[in-house]
C-alpha cells in the first residue's frame, strides 16, 4: 500500500528529451504535500554541464534527485561535480555509457533534419518506440506528442547537441555512496534493460526495479507504481 514518506527532504526531478514537468505530474502532485519539489527546464542548455550547473545554481543544499533518460545524463554530470550535495539518487530509463557510434549517427543525422527546419518532434510513427502499446491509445500518448511540441525545434537542437557531446559517465558509478534506486520499463526499446544491468552493478548497495508492461516513461505510463517505489526511495 501506497504511503507518503516519512522525510521531508527536497526532491529535485529531472525530464528526459522532449519533455518537461508534465513527465512528473503524479510524482510531483505525490509528494509536493510533504517537501518542496522542483522540476528544472533542460531545455535551454547546450550541453550537459551547463543543464547540471543550472540544476545546482536553483537546487537546495541538499535534495533528493530523480531522473529519467537524458535527465540522468545531468544527474551524473550533478554526481562528478557535487556529489556531497545529493541524499539520494533515482535513475529511470538512463544509460551511463556514450552512444555507439550507429546511435551518434542517428542523433547527428536528426540534428541536421533539424537545422533544415525538418522537426517533426514526437510523431504518432515514434510513439511505439517509446510506450508500451498499452499506454498508445490513453491520453498519456498526447501528453508525449504535446511535450515535444512545446519544446519545440529550438529547444530540441539544444538537447541533442548535449545528448551527443556528453561524457562517458561510467567512471561516475563506482564513486556513488548514496541509496540508489535503478528503475526501467522492461519493455523500453530506448535504452534497454542492459543498461540499468549495467548501471545497477557498478553502483554499491543499488536497487534495481523493473515495471512489466512498460517502456520508455515509467512516470507516464505507470505513474501510480513509479511514486510508489520513488517514495520507498525516499525512505531508504
Amino acid at each position: 500500500m501506497f504511503r507518503l514518506s516519512r522525510n521531508n527532504l527536497p526532491l529535485i526531478l529531472l525530464p528526459g528529451l522532449l519533455c518537461d514537468h508534465r513527465l512528473w505530474a503524479h510524482a510531483q502532485a505525490t509528494f509536493e504535500t510533504s517537501r518542496e519539489v522542483l522540476i528544472p527546464d533542460l531545455s535551454l542548455d547546450t550541453s550537459i554541464v551547463a543543464m547540471a550547473e543550472r540544476v545546482l545554481q536553483q537546487a537546495p543544499p541538499r535534495f533528493a534527485l530523480a531522473a529519467l533518460s537524458m535527465g540522468g545524463y545531468v544527474a551524473f554530470e550533478i554526481m562528478r561535480r557535487a556529489p556531497d550535495r545529493v541524499a539520494r539518487l533515482a535513475l529511470l530509463d538512463t544509460m551511463a555509457r556514450p552512444d555507439d557510434p550507429a546511435r551518434a549517427r542517428v542523433r547527428r543525422g536528426l540534428l541536421e533534419l533539424a537545422g533544415l527546419g525538418r522537426f517533426k518532434g514526437v510523431t504518432p510513427q515514434l510513439l511505439p518506440r517509446l510506450m508500451h502499446a498499452r499506454s498508445l491509445d490513453t491520453p498519456v500518448a498526447q501528453v508525449v506528442l504535446d511535450m515535444a511540441d512545446d519544446i519545440g525545434r529550438e529547444g530540441f537542437i539544444r538537447q541533442q547537441q548535449a545528448i551527443i557531446e556528453r561524457a562517458d559517465y561510467q567512471p561516475v558509478l563506482a564513486s556513488i555512496q548514496v541509496p540508489t534506486l535503478v528503475l526501467y520499463g522492461e519493455q523500453d526499446e530506448i535504452t534497454p534493460l542492459a543498461e540499468a544491468q549495467l548501471i545497477h552493478g557498478q553502483i554499491a548497495g543499488a536497487r534495481l526495479e523493473v515495471i512489466c508492461e512498460c517502456g520508455h516513461l515509467p512516470p507516464l505510463e505507470h505513474p501510480q507504481r513509479t511514486s510508489e517505489l520513488l517514495g520507498q526511495w525516499l525512505d531508504a
